[in-house]
This record gives C-alpha cells, structure tokens and sequence, in this order.
C-alpha cells in the first residue's frame, strides 16, 4: 500500500470532512419545521443550508431554537452577534444577549423577488459538557432590490445534549429548503 494512501481516503478509509446527509425539508406555509433526528451522538459538527426562506409576513426572518433532551429551549438564553453590509452602502451590526432563538437568515420581505438564503455551522450539539455554538454566513434581498449579506456567531451558553433544530419564521409562516448534513471527522 502506498505511504498515506489511507490517509487520503484511498482503500476504503475514513474521509474526514464529508458532507453526510442527515435530512431535507421541503417547507411550505408552516410556522415551524424540526429536524428531529439530528444524530448527534454521531456528528459533533453539523451543517445547515436554507435556501429560498420566504415568510408570509413582511419584514421577517428565519430563527433557530435548539431542542435539549427532548425539550425546545425556548427561554431568554441565546446570544448572537452579526455584522452586515447592503448594496446600498451601509454597514452595521446587530447583537443580542438574552433572546429566545439564534439567527438562521436576515430579515427578508414576502414579495416575489424577497427571499433568503444561508448556512450555519454548528459545534458540539450533542456534548453535554459543552456549550453549542453557531457560525452563520447569509445574504438576502428586501424590498425587492436591496441585496444584504450577513455573517456571525451564535451561541446556547448552557451545557447540554442538543438533539433537535427548529427553524421558524419570527411571525408567520415560511416557505423554504432546508437540508442537515452531519461531518464525518473520521
């Protein structure tokens, strides 16, 4: 066998760093949708796409709530902080200590042409020794011609063994698609 041939994934061997489908939802007029089964006792990091979020109501984005052992942590715990930057210009920045859900998109509108689209990266959902945090990347158009990108960081500052997402629209309903892949680290 050639020197590092296993390490390059060749033989049959591990290949760290793969992309391994977990579940696709295909969302339509729901005020929430949860991915159940996130085999975290088999992923320590897992990577969530969501692309074409569209809310029924105006002016509205995509969240996040961890389920803890069965239970959705809905209390004020979660802590997020993001910088974003629009066609038009502007730049800021938004933070929040104390809220009911991470960011999963930036606000976005229900016109034809107002949708968002992002992917998260998540760490240590199911250590129970560890805290879960969150790397979001998005970017979205409003009013139908201002185009906003977004990236940050989010994070349950508590300990536990998270072993469900829910996505759902901060008002309304939502149409979207939104899949979960686990990374395989070995």
């Amino acid at each position: 066998m050639p020197l590092g041939a296993t390490r390059f994934g060749f033989l049959g061997a591990p290949d760290p760093g793969k992309l391994e489908l977990i579940e696709t939802k295909n969302v339509s007029s729901s005020s929430s949708a949860i991915f159940t089964s996130i085999q975290e006792s088999t992923y320590n990091i897992h990577f969530l796409t969501v692309n074409n979020f569209q809310p029924s109501d105006d002016s509205k984005f995509c969240a996040i709530r961890f389920y803890e052992s069965g239970v959705e942590e809905s209390g004020n715990v979660y802590k997020y902080a993001t910088q974003y930057g629009r066609a038009n210009g502007t730049f800021g920045a938004s933070q929040a200590s104390g809220t009911n859900f991470l960011l999963a998109g930036v606000t976005t509108g229900n016109q034809a042409n107002e949708q968002s689209h992002s992917y998260s990266y998540f760490y240590n959902l199911g250590d129970s020794s560890k805290y879960s945090f969150q790397s979001l990347h998005s970017a979205n158009t409003s009013n139908a011609t201002v185009f906003t990108f977004n990236y940050g960081s989010g994070v349950l500052p508590q300990a536990s063994t998270v072993d469900q997402i829910k996505l759902f629209a901060t008002a309304g309903t939502f149409d979207c698609t939104a899949s979960l892949y686990g990374i395989a680290e070995s």
